[in-house]
């Protein structure tokens, strides 16, 4: 086999492009919600989806909801995506399925984190600082799931 026929039949990966997709920061209580002192219960919300978006190229992204509360009061909800174009080929399907569901979002993640930090600081709180999040949990709960709702439909 040729060194061109060889290097058209293995796996390549790259990232083409990292950016945000959607940014949004509510205070719906803002000014006064600055004058209160009780302590901030923090919410996140993660999501992923990926599609494709040409020949070989998909868009990984990750949408992040989160909610600050000091009781039934919102203090704050920022809501992202942060977005990544990457170049997969001459990879099997399933294989592919978990590139886009666990190794792209774990690229993002940390764009995701330093976002929304930065955000909650220039809305005058303290940095939101995301834990680290196990895509490959998420990504085998889903196939759980999916597997459960198969299951169910064909007996």
């Amino acid at each position: 086999m040729s060194d061109a026929a060889q290097q058209k039949t293995l796996p390549a990966f790259s990232m083409d492009k990292i950016y945000v997709k959607d940014l949004s920061l509510e205070i719906p209580h803002a000014p006064g919600i600055f004058l209160e002192r009780d302590n901030l219960q923090v919410d996140v919300q993660l999501h992923t989806q990926a599609a494709s978006v040409h020949e070989n190229m998909f868009e990984v992204v990750i949408m992040a909801t989160v909610t600050a509360n000091i009781g039934e009061k919102v203090v704050f909800l920022i809501e992202t995506k942060q977005a990544g174009i990457f170049h997969i080929s001459n990879v099997p399907a399933e294989e592919l399925e978990f590139i886009l569901a666990v190794m792209c979002p774990n690229i993002l993640f940390p764009y995701l984190r330093a976002v929304i930090s930065d955000v909650s600081v220039r809305g005058g709180f303290a940095p939101v600082l995301l834990n680290p999040f196990n895509f490959e949990e998420l990504y085998q709960q889903q196939k759980q799931q999916t597997l459960k709702a198969t299951t169910t439909t064909t007996h």
